[in-house]
């Protein structure tokens, strides 16, 4: 693909040419400002994640106790107030400073294997169909460090008994002994499948949506440009915020919502009680019981609000970690 000044422009600051900075300098300031990025985000979502989390997993063989999202509001706020809906944020605040931090290294790392396959040269900006794989390449590998972290975050946040009532809200550390003394280590990765296909196929949507729609906005930018003066600035000027809020926002909405029936798959297995006389369920197991059961609808049970709260969180996520490279370089 022939490079243009829009495609020079139409990247987010960690996909510029950055000829002469150590990898290792790259890579340190992916993981500090993924991370401040990523605990930005969570805290605006958090609370609709909770929700997300109480819709999926509810038990097939009881009638639903949450209505929709707004009863599960209502009635999660009369149970344990509004900061009840931040319970368990601990082990996600970490986790969202390791999720997202992850996923802006592993990309950095996929477009470095793309350059090196000799796909593409250095000196020019990758392609649209080349940064969605390299969402998607930065997608698998993120799922390794996600699935034990969500594994905790799920049993704090739906902390459920063996015969499928609601018990106290355990502690990290107590999750964490649990799982280790029931199932032990490979018990923290229950649930890698549902994590894997959404993390490759969600980071392919995240990266590639966000890649698409900044682009898309930088043609309609330079369309709109009066002089080659104008034109010319684009090639150094960040997008007006609120194009980079809508990039972000959608960067989120693609990715929660292509891949939703694979998170709510791997909720319902992760907030399962450990400990039980039988076997834990696959994934494919668990996913055959939820469409027999509900059907489609049960797939995206919670599908409205994930999507609805992915759209500020992921906006913040994108203008803060592209507003940090761009102007606070290391």
């Amino acid at each position: 693909m022939a490079t243009t000044q829009v495609e020079t422009v139409a990247t987010k600051p960690s996909q510029t040419l950055t000829h002469g900075r150590s990898a290792a300098m790259e890579a340190i300031e992916d993981i500090t400002y993924g991370s401040i990025a990523g605990i930005v985000g969570k805290y605006i979502e958090y609370p609709f994640d909770t929700v997300k989390v109480r819709l999926q997993s509810q038990p097939d063989h009881l009638p639903l106790r949450y209505t929709g999202p707004l009863d599960c509001f209502r009635q999660s706020i009369r149970a344990d107030g509004f900061l009840g809906l931040y319970r368990g944020i601990s082990a996600p605040l970490f986790g969202a400073a390791a999720e997202t931090s992850s996923l802006f290294f592993f990309e950095r790392i996929g477009r470095g294997a793309v350059y090196a396959s000799g796909l593409y040269s250095r000196d020019t900006v990758l392609p649209l169909p080349a940064l969605w794989f390299t969402g998607a390449f930065a997608g698998a590998f993120t799922s390794l460090v996600l699935t034990p972290i969500e594994l905790v975050k799920c049993k704090i946040q739906v902390p459920m008994s063996a015969d499928g009532s609601t018990s106290k809200a355990p502690s990290v550390m107590s999750v964490i002994r649990n799982v280790y003394k029931h199932e032990g280590l490979k018990g923290f990765w229950h649930g890698q499948m549902g994590t894997f296909l959404r993390e490759s196929g969600g980071c392919a949507a995240w990266f590639g949506s966000k890649e698409t729609t900044t682009k898309m906005f930088y043609l309609l930018n330079e369309r709109s440009a009066t002089s080659q003066t104008e034109k010319d600035a684009l090639a150094t000027e960040a997008l007006p915020l609120w194009q980079q809020a809508v990039a972000g926002a959608s960067a989120g909405m693609s990715y929660n919502f292509l891949f939703f029936p694979a998170d709510t798959i791997k909720s319902r297995m992760q907030t399962a009680p450990v400990g039980g006389s039988g076997r834990p369920k696959t994934f494919w197991q668990e996913g055959k019981a939820l469409w027999n059961q509900h059907g489609l609808r049960g797939l995206y049970r919670g599908c409205g609000i994930t999507v609805f709260r992915s759209a500020p969180s992921s906006a913040f996520i994108f203008i803060v970690f592209d507003g940090l490279k761009r102007y606070v370089p290391m």
